[in-house]
C-alpha cells in the first residue's frame, strides 16, 4: 500500500495502469463496443430472412437500451460495495451466451425481444461503468487521460467490430455474424480476472469527503440534472444516428463496403477524441469541451442528412465518433469531479439511464419515421442534430469547480512534481 502511494501517477511503475490495461480489454469486447456498432449492420439480413419491419427490429435496439436504463443504477450500487470482479465477470459469460444464442434465431419476433432484454441487464456490467470505477479508484492527477486509455479499448473495438462482422455476414451469413461477437465477447475475461481490483482504501479519500454524494442530495442538485440530462439528449441524437447509420448509408446508394469503412471511422474518430479529451480534461474547464464536442455531434448528424456519397458519410462519422469518444471521457469525469467517488459508481449508473432513455427512444423514433415517411428523410435525421445542439449549450449552466477542488488540485499536481 506505501510503495502504491509514493510510486508517481505518471510512472508506468504505477499499479493503477495494470488496472487501465484490464479495462482497456474489457471495454474493447463489451456491450459498448459491440452492440452500438453492429447492430444495424443485421437489420437488413434480418429484414430479408423473417420479413420483421425495421421499426419492429429497431424496437428491439430499444429494449437493450431501456433495460439498460432499468439496471445500470443497481450495478453501480453493486460496484459501490463489492469487488468489480464479482459484477464484471458473471455479466461477460451472460452477454457472451446471450450473442451466441441469437445465431440461432427463429421467425419468433418475441425470442429475439427476449435475449435483446437479457443483454440489456448485464451489459452494462461488461462496459465502462464497471470498470471505470475500478479505475478512477487509482488516479487523481492523470484521472481524464486514465480514463481516457480505458475508453480507447472501446474504440478499438468499434473499430474492429464492424469490419469483422461484415465480412462475416458477407461470406457465412448473419447467424455466423452473431457467432462470432458471442465468441469475441469472452475475450476480456483473462485480463479482468487477473488484475481487475479497486484500489485499497480508496472507499473514503479525505479529498472528496466535502462532496455531496448522498443520492438524495445529489437528486437535489441542479448540477446533476444538467449532467443527466445532457447525456440523455446527446444519447437519443447520437443512438438514433448510428443505430440507422448502416440501413441510411445503403438507401443513399453506398456500399456495403463504404458503410462498413464509415462505421469504423466512427469508431477510430472516437479513439482520436478519447485520447485528445483526456489529455484535456487534466488541463481545461471540462463542460466548455463538452459544450464543443455536443455541437460536433449535431455537425456529423447533420452531415448523415444530406448525404449522397461515401465521402459525405465517412465525414459525419468521424465528426459523430469524435464527439462520442470525447463524451464518454468527459461524463464520468465530471461526475467524479462535483460529486467524488464514494457513491461514484451509483451516480454514473444513474447517467447510464438517463443515456440509455435516449438511446432507446432515439432509435425507435426514426424507425418509426422511416416507416411512416417511406425512407429516411432530412427532416428526420435533422431532429437528432437538434437534441446535439440543445445538449451543448446545457452546459453553460453547469457551475464552476469548488474552490476546495482547485486548491487541491494545485497542491496534488505540485506533489506529483515533487515525486
Amino acid at each position: 500500500m506505501a510503495s502504491t502511494r509514493l510510486t508517481p501517477e505518471r510512472s508506468l511503475r504505477y499499479s493503477g495502469w495494470t488496472v487501465v490495461l484490464a479495462a482497456f480489454f474489457g471495454v474493447m469486447f463489451s456491450f459498448a463496443a459491440i452492440v452500438p456498432f453492429t447492430f444495424s449492420l443485421f437489420i437488413a439480413p434480418l429484414h430479408a430472412a423473417f420479413g420483421w419491419k425495421r421499426e419492429a427490429i429497431s424496437s428491439t435496439f430499444g429494449i437493450a437500451a431501456m433495460t439498460v436504463a432499468v439496471f445500470s443504477p443497481g450495478i453501480g450500487m453493486l460496484l459501490d460495495r463489492v469487488p468489480p470482479r464479482r459484477v464484471v465477470l458473471p455479466c461477460i459469460v451472460v452477454f457472451s451466451a446471450a450473442l451466441l444464442s441469437l445465431s440461432r434465431l427463429t421467425p419468433q419476433l418475441g425470442r429475439f425481444y427476449l435475449t435483446y432484454f437479457i443483454i440489456g441487464v448485464v451489459g452494462n456490467g461488461t462496459a465502462q461503468l464497471s470498470y471505470s470505477r475500478a479505475v478512477l479508484s487509482w488516479f487523481r492527477t492523470m484521472r481524464g487521460t486514465a480514463l481516457a486509455f480505458m475508453l480507447t479499448g472501446s474504440g478499438v473495438g468499434s473499430i474492429l467490430m464492424p469490419l469483422i462482422t461484415q465480412h462475416v455476414i458477407h461470406n457465412s451469413g448473419w447467424r455466423a455474424g452473431y457467432l462470432t461477437l458471442g465468441l469475441l465477447a469472452l475475450l476480456g475475461f483473462p485480463l479482468t480476472t487477473i488484475f481487475l481490483r479497486n484500489m485499497p482504501g480508496s472507499a473514503s479519500q479525505p479529498a472528496e469527503r466535502k462532496q455531496p454524494t448522498a443520492t438524495s442530495s445529489v437528486f437535489g442538485s441542479a448540477t446533476f440534472w444538467l449532467i443527466a440530462g445532457s447525456i440523455l439528449l446527446g444519447g437519443f441524437g447520437a443512438n438514433g444516428a448510428l443505430s440507422h447509420l448502416a440501413a441510411l448509408l445503403s438507401e443513399r446508394g453506398i456500399s456495403g463496403s463504404d458503410t462498413a469503412i464509415a462505421l469504423s471511422c466512427l469508431g477510430a474518430a472516437g479513439i482520436g477524441g478519447r485520447l485528445l479529451t483526456g489529455w484535456l480534461l487534466d488541463r481545461f474547464y471540462a463542460p466548455t469541451l463538452s459544450f464543443l464536442m455536443f455541437l460536433l455531434a449535431g455537425a456529423g448528424i447533420t452531415l448523415f442528412a444530406y448525404a449522397s456519397n461515401a465521402a459525405m458519410g465517412i465525414a459525419g462519422a468521424l465528426l459523430l465518433g469524435f464527439s462520442m469518444g470525447s463524451e464518454g471521457d468527459i461524463g464520468p469525469y465530471l461526475i467524479a469531479r462535483y460529486f467524488g467517488q464514494s457513491r461514484f459508481a451509483t451516480l454514473y449508473g444513474l447517467t447510464w439511464t438517463a443515456y440509455a432513455i435516449g438511446g432507446a427512444t432515439g432509435p425507435v423514433l426514426i424507425g418509426r419515421l422511416y416507416d411512416q415517411m417511406g425512407g429516411y428523410r432530412p427532416s428526420a435525421i435533422l431532429i437528432l442534430a437538434g437534441t446535439a445542439v440543445i445538449a451543448a449549450f446545457m452546459n453553460f449552466a453547469l457551475p464552476r469547480y469548488s474552490a476546495e477542488e482547485a486548491e487541491l488540485d494545485t497542491m496534488t499536481l505540485e506533489s506529483t512534481a515533487v515525486e
